[in-house]
């Protein structure tokens, strides 16, 4: 006979475990959970390799919304997710995210920053006087508009974050296991149970899918559904350079570049377009990425980086969503009991703590409670509805 649980969870990292820790720490759950993944080292996992960044600057309300809770989060992190005494340090270093845009983008960034502030957001619109004398490193040309998080916006140890998160759920009873999930069972509207690489089989009272980039579409085909969710490198540079500013921002150009400090260096990168854009699965670093675009943008951007030591680089993989660049969050359509955290393309760190909290509410209650996560919902796919965002990196 099978063990049983009440809530399996595909994918242990940073969304599977929030969503463990949410479920184990509800005082309307009871039941038992398992999270299975395929490493528990995390080596190759985006919550290990994610530059980590929190951000309000988005231009939909639920993206705002999702990342002021996370912001809020991570500052009571030491207190919410100690263990024994013992409290995770996120470092979270609210330093900003400073967006910069020629003439064509400045009615889009006044938009959205009419958006971030109806909802709370902290951040500042500053013209070229005003980036000067904030930012006085910059070469401003072409620059007809800055955006600055004043607070809420910044960055953090993502891996810290993970591994707390496991903990704290470990620590009320949800238990890991390194699995890899490769079929799953069903009969009707629900599914049933899960079938491991191992042969194993573990019957569920509910299937919460947060597989990321490696697994998350292979596991709703094993439903008979789809999601446009793809597995796309993202590369990431690391140098060093003489010049160092205090509270230097995350700086997005308007070439799409983007740098910030990280300890005694920098780091960098850039979304490659579309047409270069292909699915991948190796993590291979794609070094002309930074010879012919990012560091030839950063030095005509901020001239001292014009002389800087190449240090070492890094590949993950998002989970692209490409209908729509947003998350894909709540029950699979025809299912009772199944669920789905997807396609976060790049923003699912940051975002964890309100999706699995979130996921957490509506198996255990039926319905969001903290945040209205619907604008997320697998529906929108189908029906050709995109929820469109504006300030995609």
């Amino acid at each position: 006979m099978s063990e049983t649980f009440d809530v399996i969870i595909g994918g242990g990292a940073v969304m599977g475990s929030s969503t463990a820790y949410h479920l184990a720490a509800s005082p309307d759950f009871s039941g038992r959970v398992l999270v299975l993944d395929k490493d528990l080292t995390y080596q190759k996992a985006a919550s290990s390799l994610s530059l980590s960044s929190v951000r309000q600057q988005f231009s939909s309300t639920i993206n705002i919304r999702v990342g002021l809770f996370g912001a809020d989060f991570f500052r009571r992190a030491a207190d919410v997710l100690a263990v024994d005494g013992q409290a995770p340090e996120l470092s979270f270093r609210e330093n900003g995210y400073l967006f910069l845009v020629s003439e064509a983008g400045e009615a889009t960034l006044r938009e959205n920053h009419a958006t971030q502030s109806a909802e709370g957001a902290n951040i500042v619109l500053l013209d070229p006087a005003a980036l000067a004398e904030r930012f006085s490193f910059l070469n401003l040309h072409g620059v007809a508009l800055g955006s600055l998080g004043v607070t809420g916006e910044g960055w953090f140890d993502g891996y810290a974050l993970m591994q707390a998160f496991r903990r704290k759920a470990r620590s009320l009873g949800a238990v890991y296991r390194q699995e890899t999930v490769v079929d799953l069972e069903r009969q009707g509207a629900r599914v049933t149970g899960v079938r491991l690489a191992s042969g194993e089989r573990i019957a569920c009272g509910a299937f919460v899918n947060t597989a990321g980039a490696s697994g998350a579409a292979r596991l709703v085909e094993r439903l008979g559904l789809d999601i446009p969710v793809h597995s796309r490198k993202r590369c990431v540079f690391v140098f060093t350079a003489k010049a160092r500013w205090e509270r230097c921002p995350l700086i997005i150009d308007s070439s799409g570049v983007f740098v910030r400090p990280e300890g005694d260096a920098y780091v960098c990168g850039v979304s490659p377009p579309e047409s270069e854009d292909p699915d991948c699965e190796d993590f291979e670093v794609v070094w002309p990425q930074f010879d012919e675009i990012v560091w030839p943008a950063l030095a005509a951007r901020i001239p001292a980086f014009e002389n800087i030591r190449p240090g070492r680089a890094w590949a993950c993989h998002y989970d692209l969503n490409t209908f729509d660049h947003n998350a894909i969050v709540g029950r699979l359509p025809s299912f009772e009991n199944a669920y789905l955290a997807a396609g976060f393309s790049g923003h699912g760190i940051q975002q964890s703590p309100a999706i699995g909290r979130g996921l957490a509410e509506l198996i255990v209650g039926g319905r969001y409670a903290t945040l209205d996560l619907s604008p997320f919902a697998v529906e929108r796919v189908a029906a050709g509805k995109p929820l469109l965002e504006r300030n995609v990196i």
